[in-house]
């Protein structure tokens, strides 16, 4: 077994490092979620935590890890006889992205469940993680489906494994501690909620900070063994500091006048429910414990909201995570009774000094490290266009509205998402089938009829069914599959009146933030002067995609034949990367080309070259104007999709609520 790199020997990184070790002080607060740039010691710091939680009893043999003071009255492998427990150290257990379904919450073998009424159970990751650590890298990548077990699991302190009327349950309290880079997308709401403190890590930029990560690494992986043992009376004394806030956080007072700024300041920060209020409450007393005192002052008050709050007050999904500190300050006054001179001790708990443990004042964070307008020889007429932001310059999106839903024909068979019908593990039944590997959705009248005509060869005398591993029919299952959305977006001359392109930036927007909602990756390419480019290369983080489009100028000639020929090298390359994800293409256009020699014809020929591939998309209509040519209805046409104006696009007009986008290959 590989040695963990020290926890003390990580290099700054103070508010990752104190919301870690308040979660060892008091489960309670709920868990962390690290935010950063990849490379800043998110998953080091996390692992490492590991060693320093205190050990914990277990009834022996328990694969649940039942507490012998208190066992679980319905654990599978009860009842537990009074008796001795025995030690043993927390456990991390880590949730990989791709894991299925019966890895976390385990798996019921169906077949004995049927033909012997044994519940024959083998425990997954969440009984694993129960009093320990849940860990999941890269949180945000994670499946749906998964998502929810970990909501229903965090939310109740219990898995339950449901197939076929047949049930087991068992205690799953855990911390849950999650990384993710927001470049690769966001979080859902409700599991970012479930969260109890987050906090955003990023790297140096001090040379002398960054010598002293890279000096601790090297010296670690030469030698891990060696170099632990150099940090060991610091993982030890830190160890301690842990028991002894757990034996103090009993004690700890949380007054009225602490209450009050608490509730106050999730007011004034207007975020949902109650659930802020109860975290903000457990890691200020939290802190108190950390800091050797039984009085929750405001200084920990302070803290516990810079970290239990940012992540909670987000109005939308391209809202940044963050406090107005100032703002939190003014509310921490209004309601005490301190001088407004009266700041927090910068070494307090959350301060450098009161953080993490680390031995050291030299060490600093660790880590490793928008589209500009080019200039256009000439506009939509012909005349010289000048360069940079002065005529170019980016215009604000309109106010997003609530899109049509787009969706692909045809039944895919994608990662599990909210747009396009699919064959998924879960939706509605629609039809039996032999199971290919591991049975994991039995179709019971299926199976029950596959039996049923070998009763009597088999022998059977009572009233129970012979089954036989033939007989299991697995349920298919159909629901809903995440797409590729690449937009394709007209950024000439024509598209340039100032209020025309936020029309059209706010529509775009509109269809981000459904993406967003169903779970889609996106993609952004741009035309205009002679050329198209990948704005942003196909990614989860719909945050992106849309600050790309904050910043898009306009200005020049129309180039649709290079942006639709752009469009089919990004498909062709996704096709390789992902071949189950179908891709969705939009267009928002007015249809115009120009530029170049027969610009119309290049074009033309270009949407058919997408359409022989089959390419579901849309044309999204910008054509504004008492005449209209129709050009978008045309270029729609070329493609094998459908023209929708802008007005049609939002999802209360009157050409109703869905809107299928009918690509070359209509398979029903």
């Amino acid at each position: 077994m590989s040695t963990p790199f020290p926890f003390t020997a990580v290099v700054g990184q103070d508010d990752l490092r104190l919301a870690l070790l308040l979660n060892a002080v008091s489960p309670a607060v709920g868990g962390v979620l690290v935010r950063g740039e990849k490379g800043t010691a998110k998953s080091t710091a996390v692992r490492a935590l590991s060693a320093l939680l205190p050990e914990v009893d277990v009834v022996p043999g328990c694969r649940f890890s039942c507490d012998p003071a208190a066992p679980d009255a319905s654990c599978p492998d009860g009842p537990h006889e009074p008796g001795p427990g025995a030690r043993r150290p927390a456990r991390m257990v880590e949730l990989p992205v791709g894991a299925s379904e019966d890895r976390l919450v385990g798996a019921l073998d169906i077949e004995r469940a049927l033909a012997e009424g044994v519940k024959a159970f083998e425990p997954g990751l969440l009984a694993d993680a129960h009093r320990g650590i849940l860990y999941v890298d890269e949180v945000n990548l994670l499946h749906d489906h998964l998502v929810d077990l970990l909501l229903d699991a965090a939310a109740m302190g219990a898995s339950y494994v449901e197939r076929e009327g047949v049930s087991v349950r068992h205690a799953a309290r855990f911390l849950l501690v999650g990384t993710m880079n927001p470049e690769e997308g966001e979080l859902r709401p409700q599991l970012l909620d479930r969260f109890g403190l987050t906090v955003e890590v990023a790297a140096s930029r001090e040379p002398d900070q960054r010598v002293e990560v890279v000096r601790r690494r090297l010296a670690h992986d030469d030698d891990p063994a060696g170099f632990a043992a150099r940090w060991a009376g610091e993982e030890a004394a830190l160890r301690q500091r842990i028991v002894a806030a757990r034996e103090l956080l009993p004690q700890v007072r949380l007054g009225d006048a602490a209450l009050r700024q608490i509730a106050a300041t999730c007011a004034a920060f207007e975020v949902d429910g109650m659930r802020a209020d109860i975290v903000m409450a457990r890691t200020a007393t939290a802190l108190a414990a950390w800091a050797g005192r039984t009085d929750v002052l405001a200084e920990d008050v302070r803290q516990a909201a810079l970290l239990a709050l940012p992540h909670r007050r987000r109005r939308n999904p391209f809202d940044a995570p963050g406090l107005d500190e100032d703002k939190l300050d003014r509310t921490l006054e209004e309601f005490s009774g301190e001088s407004p001179d009266d700041d927090p001790d910068p070494d307090g708990p959350g301060g450098p000094g009161g953080g993490g443990g680390q031995p050291a004042p030299d060490g600093g964070p660790q880590g490793d490290g928008g589209t500009a307008a080019q200039p256009e020889e000439a506009g939509e007429g012909g005349a010289p266009q000048a360069s940079g932001a002065r005529e170019q310059s980016a215009v604000r999106a309109a106010e997003p509205f609530r899109a049509k839903v787009l969706s692909v024909p045809g039944i895919g068979e994608g990662a599990a998402g909210r747009r396009s019908r699919a064959r998924t593990e879960h939706g509605r039944t629609t039809g039996a089938r032999r199971p290919q590997g591991a049975l994991t959705k039995l179709h019971l009248a299926a199976t029950v009829q596959a039996a049923a005509p070998h009763q009597r060869a088999r022998g059977r005398s009572g009233p129970g069914l012979v089954i036989r591993r033939d007989d299991l029919r697995q349920a298919v299952r159909e629901g809903h599959e995440s797409n590729l959305v690449l937009f394709v977006v007209d950024a000439s001359g024509s598209m340039a009146a100032r209020q025309r392109m936020s029309a059209v930036k706010g529509a775009v927007l509109s269809l981000l933030l459904d993406a967003y909602q169903r779970r889609d990756k996106v993609g952004l390419v741009t035309f205009r002067g002679t050329s198209a480019e990948v704005a942003l290369p196909p990614t989860s983080s719909v945050d992106a995609a849309a600050a790309r489009l904050e910043s898009l100028p306009t200005g020049g000639r129309t180039p649709l034949a290079a942006g639709l020929l752009k469009a089919h090298e990004v498909l062709r390359v996704e096709r390789l990367r992902d071949p189950a994800r179908r891709a969705l293409l939009v267009v928002v256009t007015d249809g115009r080309a120009t530029g170049g020699p027969e610009p119309v014809a290049l074009a033309g020929r270009a949407a058919r070259l997408l359409a022989a591939d089959g390419v579901a998309s849309v044309v999204v209509d910008c054509e504004a104007g008492p005449v209209r040519l129709g050009l978008a209805g045309q270029l729609a046409g070329e493609l094998g999709g459908t023209a929708v104006t802008l007005d049609e696009l939002r999802a209360d007009s009157l050409a109703g609520l869905v809107r299928d986008v009918q690509g070359d290959r209509r398979a029903a």
